[in-house]
């Protein structure tokens, strides 16, 4: 890549680093490997566009983020932060379109290995991925890449087979009104006759108190 094209990449992918190191949990061994990689990118980013070696470290530091526990949602923070990006020479608005594909294969892998207790949950996870692969097929498929389109489609459509199979066993999330204000012990008893599930009903409704719970609210439907 050209200096003057490396260069302004090379701010591209400083501040989507520094982003993405804001994601990483401070404690912890895969953590502290997730910091070293993505600063010795930040370091060397320059030299590694100009020898058109940058892939490679960059993979490295998006997977060791998510082995350290970086979640769904700080992800699509990072990938949202590059489409804010407005490059302008070719090197760099390459060095962006590749970067937005490592965050969702990124959160492929993370959607992968998550575990749903709703349908709603899955179906929230589905709708929210539907814009950003929309948005990078028509980017490659206008740079005549097909390689990358393929590719981003593929991904695009394994994650939403995934979604839909992993949907389909789910029970639903129902709406429930009661008279009173109910402590979570009555309210798990009188939805799901266990008053043990009183903790779930408390984080389903994110209930401030547990003795004083709103008359409404959302429930299992199994």
């Amino acid at each position: 890549m050209r200096r003057q094209d490396a260069t302004e990449a090379a701010a591209i992918i400083d501040r989507m680093l520094a982003n993405l190191i804001a994601t990483v949990p401070p404690k912890g061994r895969a953590g502290s490997q997730a910091r070293t990689a993505i600063g010795d990118t930040r370091a060397n980013a320059l030299k590694l566009l100009m020898d058109d070696q940058i892939g490679p470290p960059l993979d490295l530091c998006f997977d060791l983020t998510r082995q350290a526990g970086a979640t769904l949602q700080q992800i699509e923070s990072v990938r949202a932060q590059l489409d804010q990006e407005s490059p302008v020479s070719l090197g760099a608005t390459l060095v962006r379109n590749a970067s937005v594909r490592f965050c969702l294969a990124t959160a492929g892998a993370m959607i992968a290995t998550m575990t749903f207790v709703s349908r709603q949950d899955v179906v929230a996870i589905k709708t929210g991925m539907q814009q950003p692969f929309a948005d990078a097929e028509e980017i490659a498929a206008d740079d005549m890449d097909s390689m990358s389109f393929q590719a981003l489609v593929k991904l695009h459509a394994a994650i939403t087979n995934h979604l839909v199979e992993t949907a389909r066993p789910l029970p639903r999330m129902l709406q429930y009104r009661f008279a009173d204000v109910l402590p979570t012990l009555v309210l798990a008893y009188r939805l799901y006759d266990d008053a043990g599930r009183a903790d779930e009903v408390r984080d389903e409704n994110k209930i401030v108190h547990p003795a004083f719970c709103p008359i409404t609210g959302q429930a299992l439907s199994a």
